[in-house]
């Protein structure tokens, strides 16, 4: 196994190279111990696997590893079980082999017991509450893995850590929260102790394979046919939108479907402190903010990119998600000619989101009326769009707004559509508690029906509207 290379400064001094395995241990079970006897095999198979893991590291040379692919470290750390077993008299078979073998090389350049349930396509969530609590949400909702465990903190510290290594930021004591992303754009969240008392705890928000397009979320009942062709015709029209939610209700999904109908042409902006969004268009940068490094230095924030982005010549400009004083930059750039730029938000309801911008532009240090404030808001944003997650698990859209103006010091919006609950219901196929409800339209005319008539979409608009499909 020259692939691995020789572990340099070895305790005995002498060559540790993988290849001439392992000094004599003693046997990790009774001699010809098989898997099949007496102890259950997962217990068995877990010991075997804590005791070849560490015999592992104290032959393998990383560096030389690191550079290996994943089929030829697994391949490697295979013909290092079998040494292992031989010289522990331990009797696995070929597919036991290999099971451990990959499970070592998740432990070591992957995400350990992880690695497994995050090529789930069922899975959404991931939430590891310390190294022996582990659920997944899976439609909706959570459940516990009672079968994937982590060895011991130091085990789930090793894998956070690598998290966040991979995306050029950090996680230990001195600093022990940070936001990541997984390689496929995964969102993850990291909290060790001392902050989290029962260990590290990691929250990861998986993301589809599959492009989510309205089309498809009409078919997932997250929304009505009328409501889809609205908010195709407001990304296609170019009006700046702004989704409300509470956390894990689908904003962010939804943005990436309104997506599809943006002008490939058009040059788009992102700005987010954790990459997650997936814009379905060609002409895209995407931007993210950057912690300050371990001296309290180099920080970069969202506001520093926000207006670092109107010097790049975008057509639309989104913000993932605004939480602080960049508020006040993004509403700028909407009033001054960056129509149907987009961002989230996290409110319980339309008006809530409103009253959330004007709180955080109040908490920037911005010294305005209240009427200044809200004139701002009223001339920036045109439509807003909220989300819910509810009790049967399903997301869905559960109101759409639009701004209509100020009134005296009020911000005057209507609603265009709204989910009317009407039962609760059990599924025939899958035995499920489901919502019954109806997504109604309020039938009124809305204002940017000049804009998307000189979008030649003014007809479409209104048998939306109107429920005319």
């Amino acid at each position: 196994m020259g692939g691995f290379g020789r572990k340099t400064g070895s305790n005995n001094g002498t060559d540790s190279s993988f290849e001439e395995g392992l000094e004599q241990n003693q046997p990790l079970m009774p001699q010809s111990k098989s898997f099949s006897d007496n102890k259950p095999t997962s217990d068995l198979m877990k010991t075997f696997k804590v005791r070849a893991y560490e015999a592992l590291m104290e032959r393998i040379d990383l560096v030389a590893a690191s550079q290996m692919s994943p089929d030829t470290l697994r391949h490697e750390i295979e013909k290092f079980i079998v040494d292992f077993t031989v010289e522990n008299n331990i009797q696995i078979n070929a597919k036991e082999q290999k099971q451990i073998a990959s499970s070592l090389v998740d432990d070591m350049i992957g995400l350990g017991p992880l690695e497994e349930i995050t090529h789930d396509e069922s899975v959404t969530d991931i939430l590891v509450n310390g190294p022996q609590n582990v659920y997944i949400e899976r439609k909706g909702k959570l459940e516990r893995i009672s079968n994937i465990k982590f060895h011991d903190e130091a085990h789930l510290q090793q894998i956070a850590r690598r998290i966040a290594s991979r995306v050029g930021r950090r996680v230990d004591e001195s600093s022990p929260m940070v936001d990541a992303r997984l390689a496929d754009g995964s969102r993850v969240n990291i909290i060790m102790p001392p902050l989290s008392l029962d260990g590290t705890s990691i929250s990861i928000r998986k993301f589809s394979t599959i492009n989510i397009t309205l089309d498809r979320m009409l078919e997932n009942e997250n929304l009505s046919e009328p409501m889809a062709i609205l908010l195709k015709i407001a990304s296609a029209s170019r009006l700046n939108v702004l989704i409300s939610g509470g956390t894990g209700s689908g904003k962010t999904t939804l943005l990436n479907a309104m997506s599809q109908l943006i002008d490939p042409n058009e040059r788009i902006v992102t700005i987010e402190d954790s990459a997650e969004l997936r814009l379905q268009k060609p002409h895209v940068v995407r931007l993210e903010s950057r912690p300050p490094n371990i001296e309290g230095e180099g920080e970069i924030t969202i506001r520093e990119l926000v207006r670092n982005s109107l010097r790049m010549r975008p057509d639309r400009i989104i913000v993932g998600e605004v939480r602080g004083e960049e508020t006040i930059d993004m509403l700028q750039a909407m009033n001054t000619g960056h129509d149907g730029s987009m961002s989230t938000i996290h409110a319980n309801r339309p008006r809530e989101a409103l009253t959330r911008l004007e709180n955080m532009l109040s908490m920037a240090g911005y010294e305005m009326p209240t009427r200044v404030l809200r004139s701002l808001i009223v001339g920036a944003i045109n439509l807003i769009v909220h989300t819910e997650r509810m009790r049967d698990g399903i997301r869905r859209v559960t109101e759409i707004a639009e701004i209509t103006g100020l009134e005296g010091d009020v911000i005057m919006t209507h609603d265009l559509f709204k989910f009317e609950y009407q039962e609760d219901v059990v599924d025939p196929t899958s035995g499920q508690m489901r919502i019954r409800g109806v997504f109604k339209a309020s039938g009124v005319t809305p204002h940017f029906i000049g804009r998307a008539r000189m979008y030649g979409l003014d007809k479409e608009l209104k048998e939306a509207i109107r429920g005319d499909l």
